[in-house]
C-alpha cells in the first residue's frame, strides 16, 4: 500500500494543493504529488489537472526540490483516466476544445518541469493516467500495472494532441497506433519490453526503489540534468543545432561547472548548487 500521509502538515514553503484530491509532500530533495481519489481509482477531476499544473510551477521554483515523483493513492491505480462523469456537462464545441487544451497544457507543463520526474505506478495507468505517466521522465511500475488508452472501446473520444506526441516519442508511431487501434491494455512485462516502463519493481519495494533512484539523481549536477531533459525534448521537436547553444552555455558558464573542474582536480566530491 502506498504510504500516503494525510495527517502530516506541510513544511514552510511547501506547495499546498487547493483540492484534497491531491496531496503534496517533500522528503528532503524529493517531492511527492499523490493523486488522492482511491475510491475512484484516482480518476482526474478538473481541479486535479489544474493542481498538477500548479505543483509543477512550485517544483520548478523550489530550489530544495531536485526530483519530482507522481503516484496514486492506494494500490489499485496510478490514475485510471479522467472522471467520466464530468463529460455530462459538455454542450458545445468550446467545452470539448477547452478540455483538450487544458489536458495538453497540463501534459506540456509536466513534460517541461526542469527537474527529473518519476511516475510511480501501481495497478491501472489508463487514459489520462497513461498520458501523465508518459510526460514523466521515468516510469517505475509493479508487476500488476496495466497501461493503455482504450478510448476506441470506451468513450469514442480521441487522445489529446500532446498525448499522441508523448506516446509516439516513447514507443513510435506503429506501436502507438496498434495500442490505440486495439483499445487494449499492455501488461507490465510488455510495457517494459516496448519502452513504456523503465523498471518493474515488486509492490513492497516500489517506494524504496523510487526514493533510491531519486536520491541518486539528486546527488548529480542539477544543471546537467536540466539541460539533458531539454535537449532530448528539443531533439524530438527537430530543433536546429544552433537551438541548443543556450543549453550548452547554461552548463559551461555555471558556477557548478567551475566547481566540478576544481573538485575533479582536487580529487574530492563536487558540491553542486544548481547555479
Amino acid at each position: 500500500m502506498t504510504d500516503v500521509r494525510t495527517e502530516s502538515m506541510p513544511a514552510a514553503g511547501d506547495f499546498v494543493p487547493e483540492t484534497d484530491e491531491l496531496l503534496y509532500e517533500r522528503r528532503g530533495s524529493t517531492a511527492f504529488l499523490t493523486f488522492n481519489r482511491p475510491a475512484a481509482r484516482n480518476a482526474m477531476t478538473w481541479a486535479m489537472y489544474l493542481g498538477l499544473h500548479d505543483a509543477c510551477d512550485h517544483v520548478d521554483g523550489d530550489e530544495r526540490v531536485r526530483v519530482f515523483v507522481l503516484r496514486g493513492a492506494g494500490d489499485k491505480a496510478f490514475v485510471a483516466g479522467t472522471d467520466i462523469s464530468q463529460f455530462q456537462s459538455f454542450s458545445s464545441a468550446e467545452d470539448v476544445l477547452g478540455y483538450e487544451r487544458m489536458v495538453s497544457r497540463t501534459l506540456g507543463r509536466l513534460e517541461a518541469v526542469q527537474k527529473p520526474t518519476i511516475a510511480m505506478i501501481r495497478g491501472f495507468c489508463v487514459g489520462g493516467g497513461a498520458l501523465i505517466a508518459s510526460a514523466c521522465d521515468l516510469r517505475l511500475a509493479t508487476p500488476d500495472a496495466q497501461f493503455g488508452v482504450p478510448v476506441a472501446r470506451t468513450l469514442g473520444n480521441i487522445v489529446s494532441t500532446h498525448g499522441f506526441a508523448l506516446l509516439v516519442a516513447l514507443i513510435g508511431p506503429a506501436r502507438t497506433k496498434e495500442l490505440l487501434f486495439t483499445a487494449r491494455l499492455a501488461d507490465a512485462a510488455e510495457a517494459k519490453a516496448i519502452g513504456l516502463f523503465n523498471e518493474i519493481v515488486e509492490p513492497g519495494h516500489l517506494e524504496d526503489r523510487t526514493l533510491e533512484l531519486a536520491t541518486q539523481m539528486a546527488e548529480l549536477a542539477p544543471l546537467t540534468l536540466r539541460a539533458t531533459k531539454e535537449t532530448v525534448r528539443r531533439i524530438l521537436e527537430h530543433s536546429r543545432p544552433e537551438d541548443f547553444d543556450d543549453l550548452i552555455l547554461s552548463c559551461y558558464m555555471s558556477e557548478d561547472f567551475k566547481e566540478g573542474v576544481a573538485a575533479f582536480l582536487e580529487k574530492r566530491p563536487p558540491r553542486w548548487t544548481g547555479r
